[in-house]
């Protein structure tokens, strides 16, 4: 791979957390580690290639952040569940969740690593390239419709992330307002103008040092510079 990929590993027990961090990270992955549902699920989980997730935990379980993960928060990042329990239902159930593979505990290291590399190989060929906008620390990720700065999480809301993305995409080019009204509202929406310059201004608070980047002219519209 010309990435090194980067792996959470969300189980409640510390010892094995360790040793799939150690021996991982012996591999050449980056290891992140949670000890639970909850920890985990305040990442910015859509900076990991794959998770490898512990099913039976205190609180949340793995099923339910899975589940969390592709309804909720409609994330696609791939998910290996790990579990002491390897019946067929529990098999069913994993896979209904939005999980990628199923390794039955105690396990051995060799046999991670080997389900690691497959599934990520699959994802690499199934599923579309992310495809990034990025000015220095400032980072768009268009397929999964996220922003980082720093690789910190900002929160957008749908409209400021799609001013943003058609305004990065188009640097050093001014958009005039009707333009991104047309682009960005749909034509059964009444909106004015205005509409435009309250999310702009929402927009450079929120990604901060780089909202200076964000000019406006009268007459011409918005430009990132």
């Amino acid at each position: 791979m010309d990435y090194t990929p980067k792996i959470l590993v969300v189980d409640d027990e510390k010892d094995l957390r360790e040793i799939l961090q150690f021996n991982l990270s012996s591999e050449g992955f980056e290891i992140d580690v949670a000890s639970s549902a909850e920890e985990a699920l305040s990442l910015s989980l859509e900076n990991y290639h794959l998770i490898l997730l512990d099913v039976m935990m205190g609180g949340l379980s793995g099923y339910k952040m899975a589940d969390i993960l592709r309804k909720e928060k409609e994330l696609d990042v791939p998910i290996i569940f790990l579990t002491a329990k390897g019946s067929e239902n529990d098999l069913l159930t994993g896979f209904n969740v939005g999980g990628d593979d199923y390794i039955v505990k105690p396990f051995s290291i060799k046999e991670v690593v080997v389900r690691i590399k497959a599934v990520l190989k699959r994802g690499t060929m199934t599923k579309k390239p992310s495809t990034i906008l990025e000015v220095g620390g400032l980072q768009l990720d268009i397929n999964r419709k996220s922003a980082t700065i720093d690789n910190e999480a900002v929160k957008l809301t749908r409209k400021e992330f799609e001013i943003l993305a058609l305004l990065m995409k188009n640097r050093g080019k001014y958009i005039s307002r009707d333009e991104i009204l047309s682009r960005i509202w749909s034509d059964d929406v009444i909106v004015t103008e205005r509409n435009v310059d309250v999310n702009i201004a929402r927009l450079r608070k929120k990604i901060k040092e780089y909202g200076a980047a964000i000019k406006g002219r009268s007459g011409y519209g918005y430009c990132f510079e």
